[in-house]
């Protein structure tokens, strides 16, 4: 597979064309094939589907997402502009497929934050300071 930066711009292209809360063109379903694997673009549909997909923004704009897992709640992060990888999640596959093997461009949490994102199917969580020290302790402990 070619490296991911050099296919994570063709990915962005494609995503700009979705209109928000409209249902996926057949042709972008066909299209999202020459990039992921069939079980990677089903997986992030069902997150999506079954809304495990949480936008938290802070106070001052910043944006992650929870993205709500069978084992786990994974935070992921999308538009990395200073650093070698566009996106990062916080599971086991992005490490091993994305990372390490270079198998995959991104692991299913992504695909469905950037998704669910594009098309408007975010849970959105406005988060205060309060609300993210009790998130940051939650996940740490």
């Amino acid at each position: 597979m070619q490296h991911s930066t050099e296919l994570i711009p063709l990915v962005d292209t494609l995503l700009a064309n979705l209109e928000p809360r409209q249902p996926l063109p057949e042709d972008f379903i066909h299209a999202l094939h020459s990039f992921f694997p069939d079980s990677l673009i089903l997986a992030a549909l069902d997150l999506i589907d079954r809304q495990c997909v949480i936008k938290n923004i802070s106070p001052w704009g910043h944006i992650q997402f929870d993205v709500l897992g069978s084992t786990a709640t994974y935070t992921v992060l999308v538009n990395l502009s200073v650093t070698p990888v566009s996106a990062y999640c916080t599971c086991p596959a992005f490490v091993f497929a994305v990372l390490i093997s270079q198998s995959h461009i991104m692991c299913k949490h992504i695909l469905a934050a950037r998704l669910a994102q594009k098309l408007s199917l975010c849970i959105e969580r406005p988060l205060t300071l309060d609300g993210m020290a009790s998130l940051g302790v939650s996940r740490n402990s």
